[in-house]
């Protein structure tokens, strides 16, 4: 049986890294779309998995991640797309949700076959994860508005 699945990524975030700063403005304008997302994966019985960097605390796990950016300076971005009882939480060590975690298997176990990918960062975590879903066979959707990104805005201009 065919299945679609929303995949979090990085949302759980201390913002305590060098990019912050252009990623943070970003970051609030996706998160109604992330929420809405989360909320209709919710009541429609989608698996929802959260895949987050664990900041290099090896020994840490999803609880403590989560309280980690709950009393940082910027909780209230955590707070509001957080997992719930029902979340799955990966943690992952590169760019990819896939990349040397147990993604693939889950994602199996599940029957899915397809995965929405919202979260950040767009150039770098969400880009990877959709490429490796990719070649795994899944069908990928990222919705625009749901996805942060930590590049600077690159103005075009006509040539004269």
């Amino acid at each position: 049986m065919a299945r679609t699945a929303l995949i979090v990524n990085f949302m759980i975030n201390t913002y305590d890294h060098d990019d912050a700063d252009l990623l943070l403005p970003s970051v609030r304008a996706c998160l109604p779309a992330v929420s809405r997302l989360l909320a209709h994966a919710r009541r429609c019985d989608v698996p929802v998995t959260y895949v987050n960097d664990n900041f290099g605390q090896w020994r840490s796990h999803h609880g403590e991640i989560l309280e980690t950016a709950l009393r940082g300076p910027h909780a209230d971005l955590v707070r509001a797309v957080a997992p719930d009882e029902t979340s799955l939480f990966v943690v992952k060590a590169r760019h990819s949700a896939f990349y040397e975690t147990p993604l693939s298997y889950l994602i199996r176990q599940e029957s899915v076959d397809h995965v929405v990918l919202c979260g950040q960062v767009t150039e770098q975590c969400v880009l990877y994860s959709a490429l490796d879903a990719h070649i795994r066979h899944l069908k990928v959707t990222v919705p625009r508005d749901a996805v942060a990104t930590g590049s600077r805005p690159v103005e075009c201009q006509a040539a004269s």
